[in-house]
């Protein structure tokens, strides 16, 4: 009877740990500059709760689908060969240093499929180009929403959780108005800033939702960015274009707040890894990020 109780409870255990739950709240071009001279009164509560930093170094180059890549893939440019926005699987320069069947870069989709074969994925995007490094097959939902637009995409994200809240979940939720801000009226500028401060109030409202729907305390939050931006434009090396900010927080993450730590763009699927528990001996080789130090309790 005894063994009985121990195997169950093992069994308990492993179904509590496979039932996470993260949500990726990306907004591009959304630099260290931006974060420190905008309102958002809903990412400094949400990331009060967690780790943060605002030294993280974007992927070079500091242009967008390098890096939106970079944090889905565990690994830079010079791996997964994603160098430019026009990157398409058809049509590329530097060959990936491993490919799935379909051509594509492991992503933290695919590993997650493949590890925790309950979980259920979601993509929603606003910038047409962004999914084109990610292999479909491996994402249960998809959703791209036109003109700048993410109130829809934000709803739905919501209902996919609800109806998969018994189910381990990677929610990928990204909006480019930020930085189409930032090129049509310069990172910095009254509008730019404005857009950031939009994004917050977009993202409070979802926090609401999830509290009220009791799916607030047991998920993980992760908030990410690809570059900032000088002027009109971005894709250089100046600190203003190679420095933001990126947090973590959740049932298992340090409740500390602002710190300052080593990291990168690359490392945030390996973090997601690590939430899920997949062990690091089933990532892929070629993944070249780690998980930085002193974030997980």
């Amino acid at each position: 009877m005894k063994w009985l109780f121990f195997f169950l409870a093992l069994f308990f255990c492993a179904s509590l740990a496979a039932q996470k739950r993260v949500v990726i709240i990306g907004l591009d071009g959304f630099g260290t500059e931006g974060f420190k001279a905008a309102k958002h009164p809903n990412l400094d509560r949400l990331l009060a709760e967690g780790t943060y930093s605002l030294t993280t170094r974007p992927v070079m180059p500091s242009v967008t689908l390098p890096n939106w890549t970079s944090h889905l893939t565990g690994s830079g440019p010079e791996e997964h060969g994603v160098t430019a926005n026009d990157w398409t699987i058809s049509r590329h320069a530097l060959e990936p240093i491993d490919k799935d069947a379909d051509g594509y870069y492991p992503s933290i989709f695919k590993i997650l499929k493949e590890q925790v074969p309950a979980a259920k994925t979601a993509y929603y995007y606003n910038w047409a180009e962004l999914i084109n490094s990610m292999n479909r097959k491996y994402i249960d939902e998809i959703s791209f929403e036109h003109n700048d637009r993410y109130d829809s995409n934000y709803h739905k994200a919501y209902q996919f959780i609800l109806e998969h809240k018994n189910e381990p979940t990677l929610v990928f939720l990204y909006s480019v108005h930020t930085d189409h801000a930032g090129h049509t009226h310069k990172w910095m500028s009254p509008e730019y800033i404005s857009a950031i401060e939009e994004a917050d109030a977009a993202i409070g409202a979802l926090m609401d939702k999830l509290r009220s729907g009791n799916l607030f305390k047991d998920t993980y939050f992760l908030l990410i960015t690809d570059h900032g931006g000088i002027n009109n434009g971005h894709g250089g090396v100046s600190m203003s274009e190679m420095q933001v900010p990126w947090g973590v927080t959740g049932p298992n993450i340090k409740k500390q707040g602002l710190q300052e730590f080593y990291n990168s763009n690359k490392n945030t699927a390996l973090v997601i890894a690590k939430i899920f528990n997949i062990k690091k001996r089933k990532l892929p080789r070629s993944w070249t990020g780690t998980v930085p130090e002193g974030i997980f309790k």
